[in-house]
C-alpha cells in the first residue's frame, strides 16, 4: 500500500482564518491544534486563478515537488505566514520506493527549504517532513517523529485527507477507536 502527501500545515486557527470562505479548502484535524490543508488543483485554482502545474520526470533537489510552486502560489503562502509559520509538505511512497520534500515560510518569505530526500536513511529529525514540522513547532511526545506525533500517517493519499476533514474527523479519533478495539 503506498503513501502519497500534498499538504499545507500550520496551525489550526491560522489555517480556518486563511481559508475561510474557499470553496475547495478542507481541512484535517491534526494533533497539537495543527491542521492540514490538502493540496489539490481545484484548491491551487481558487487559489491562485490558474491550472497547477506538476514537474515532469523524477524529484530530485533541484526539483523537489511534483507540483510546482508557482509564483502566484508561493505568494499565498508566504501571505498566510505574516500569521506564524506554514509549511508544504509532499511525499510519495510505493514499494519502499519514494521522496519526502518540505518548505517552511515565515514572516513572509521562506524561511527554510525546500529540502528534499529519496533515501531517507539520515536520522528520523532530519528528514524533511519531520524538519520541516519542527519547525513550525511541533512538539516531542509518544509517538517515533512530529509525523506520527500530529498523525500524518493516519490517512494515506489526498482522497484520505479530504474524507478526513469533511468528516470532521480528529487524530485522537483512530487512537480512541483503536483503544476501544483493543478493550475489545
Amino acid at each position: 500500500m503506498g503513501y502519497q502527501l500534498s499538504a499545507v500545515v500550520a496551525d489550526a486557527e491560522l489555517l480556518r482564518e486563511q481559508v475561510a470562505g474557499l470553496d475547495h479548502a478542507i481541512l484535517g484535524e491534526l494533533r497539537q491544534d495543527f491542521a492540514l490543508l490538502p493540496v489539490t488543483p481545484q484548491l491551487v485554482i481558487e487559489l491562485t486563478g490558474s491550472l497547477p502545474d506538476f514537474a515532469p520526470g523524477d524529484r530530485s533537489a533541484a526539483h523537489p515537488f511534483d507540483l510546482v510552486l508557482s509564483t502566484a502560489l508561493v505568494e499565498v503562502l508566504a501571505r498566510w505566514s505574516q500569521s506564524g509559520p506554514v509549511a508544504y509538505l509532499e511525499a510519495e511512497f510505493g514499494g519502499g520506493a519514494g521522496y519526502q520534500s518540505a518548505a517552511v515560510w515565515l514572516g513572509g518569505a521562506l524561511s527554510w527549504g525546500p529540502c528534499f530526500d529519496d533515501e531517507l536513511d539520515a536520522p528520523r529529525e532530519q528528514w524533511p517532513i519531520n524538519g520541516a514540522l519542527t519547525r513550525l513547532g511541533v512538539e516531542p511526545g509518544t509517538w517515533i517523529d512530529p509525523f506520527a506525533e500530529l498523525g500524518l500517517h493516519l490517512e494515506r493519499n489526498t482522497d484520505g485527507w479530504l474524507a478526513h476533514g469533511r468528516r470532521r474527523l480528529s487524530a485522537d479519533y483512530w487512537d480512541e477507536l483503536v483503544e476501544q478495539w483493543e478493550n475489545q
